[in-house]
């Protein structure tokens, strides 16, 4: 079983179905172990983080740690948590933030990867595209009505809004998600981890 996920994840790593729609070199960052209980399904990664080749590792992951209640240790342990974009390489700029995640590696590689991923107890998805992928027609009609009804959705699945800096003006606008839905989601998180 390791070795077919071991094989798998050398295939994405070589992937190049969009290589020539990106502004960089590919590089897919995800993360993930048989082993992981809690699947982190995101949209794609900053520059920081095609650079660097490390999941999360920018401000965006530091909110999202923090929301989380989990140190990077705990983090960064894949036995902990899978990551998983919905783009594995970063997508270029737009005129605000970055361009969506490209639209072919959710199809070509996630079923694939969760095939293997059988003791994932929660899978967060953060941002809209997560959202619209997976949710489908039961998420809410904006981001905010879907995080907002969070608990509709457990105890399988928990959607978030981006930890971006770029969403401070939602976070000041929305001040129940701190208020009440990252305590939950950190209880949640710690009861799982800690089996």
């Amino acid at each position: 079983m390791k070795q077919k996920l071991d094989n798998l994840i050398n295939q994405i790593r070589n992937c190049r179905i969009c290589e020539s729609k990106l502004p960089y070199a590919v590089n897919p960052v995800f993360s993930v172990s048989e082993k992981s209980k809690i699947l982190i399904i995101g949209q794609a990664p900053g520059l920081r983080v095609h650079k660097s080749g490390v999941p999360w590792h920018d401000q965006s992951g530091k909110e999202l740690r923090r929301w989380l209640g989990v140190s990077e240790e705990e983090f960064y342990d894949t036995d902990n948590f899978g990551i998983l974009p919905m783009g594995f390489c970063y997508p270029g700029k737009a005129s605000k933030g970055d361009l969506p995640p490209r639209p072919e590696c959710a199809p070509q590689w996630h079923t694939e990867v969760l095939s293997f991923l059988s003791q994932i107890e929660l899978t967060l998805f953060i941002g809209k595209y997560a959202q619209a992928y997976y949710l489908k027609s039961a998420h809410g009609k904006n981001l905010t009505e879907t995080v907002r009804s969070y608990e509709k959705f457990l105890p399988k699945y928990f959607p978030l809004p981006h930890p971006s800096p770029r969403n401070f003006i939602w976070k000041a606008k929305n001040p129940w998600f701190v208020q009440e839905v990252v305590p939950n989601l950190q209880s949640l998180v710690r009861d799982i981890l800690s089996k």
